[in-house]
């Protein structure tokens, strides 16, 4: 039997011995859900004696940290947007660089006087489902299709639309790509976090993402860059005019995509950058006459207020 107090300082020594990134408050979230209470909750009852059973429940998830099993994982769920999702080894886990993205998005949706009232917005690549949910969830007007070659990450995201009610507006396709979709089939706003790791890099990544995260979900094949060159090349048969595509991108690629969405048929409208300083959201639109004199680059800012947006 430990303490409380006494068991955190155990673990989070455990951890950073086996090269966790902040031991101390993932020993504190493994505790608390082994407890099944909020983190505030152990400095609250610091004193508490823990119980053999529950020292063996909380030696059993720390000692999965340790061998570098994402939290995630363990805890069986990741916050986006405001948004709890549940997530598996089946699909990415969500990166807060990635909410950036689902903000833009819905905000271009809510601001469009033309898409205020009904729109169609397709996931390019879905995944755990969390942009075609937050976008659904924010935009209650939006119709959304999200489609993925992974049937297992289909499972998932149908799974997260459940439990956040919007399993009605999205249309869930498995396929390859752009033939995963019913014919016929075109949008106002293409959203995309594609895979976007050179392959030979997936091997030196953090064993959290290498080793336990979906290879597919991963490897943008050689250069990193496959799927941006399918996007660009068959997206704009799949937009309105004027539809836009919002895209995530990962380090030292904007030279070459930048590239590909600045001419024809594609208009390039914005780059956003990350709250490092990275570009990381590109937008285009399908390209008409208008000439492009300036490209915006946009910081990310502040966070919104989850919760009151969704209560609007």
């Amino acid at each position: 039997k430990k303490l409380i107090l006494e068991s955190i300082r155990l673990y989070t020594q455990f951890l950073a011995q086996k090269g966790v990134d902040s031991p101390r408050l993932q020993a504190e979230l493994l505790l608390a859900h082994a407890l099944g209470v909020p983190r505030l909750n152990l400095y609250l009852d610091f004193q508490r004696m823990l119980s053999g059973e529950e020292v063996d429940t909380v030696s059993r998830l720390v000692s999965r940290r340790g061998n570098r099993e994402p939290l995630q994982h363990i805890l069986g769920t990741a916050s986006f947007c405001g948004l709890e999702m549940l997530v598996s080894p089946m699909v990415l886990i969500p990166r807060p660089e990635t909410e950036l993205l689902a903000e833009r998005a819905w905000q271009f949706l809510q601001t469009n006087p033309a898409l205020s009232r009904g729109s169609s917005v397709l996931d390019f690549g879905t995944g755990s489902g969390c942009l075609a949910i937050a976008i659904a969830v924010y935009c209650p007007t939006a119709k959304v299709h999200a489609i993925d070659i992974s049937t297992d990450a289909i499972a998932v995201a149908r799974t997260n639309a459940l439990r956040h009610q919007v399993a009605d507006r999205i249309h869930f396709c498995a396929g390859d790509g752009f033939a995963a979709l019913p014919h016929g089939l075109v949008f106002d706003l293409l959203v995309a976090n594609p895979p976007y790791i050179p392959t030979a890099q997936i091997g030196q990544l953090q064993p959290e993402v290498g080793v336990f995260e979906p290879r597919l979900a991963l490897d943008g094949g050689p250069e990193g860059l496959d799927f941006y060159r399918k996007l660009a090349d068959q997206a704009p048969a799949f937009l309105r005019p004027q539809g836009r595509l919002m895209m995530e991108i990962g380090d030292g690629q904007a030279k070459p995509v930048l590239e590909w969405f600045s001419a024809p048929p594609w208009q390039l409208e914005a780059m956003v950058k990350d709250d490092s300083g990275r570009l990381r959201i590109v937008q285009a639109a399908r390209h008409d006459s208008s000439p492009v004199n300036e490209i915006p680059i946009a910081q990310s800012g502040a966070k919104p207020d989850y919760g009151r947006q969704r209560d609007r």
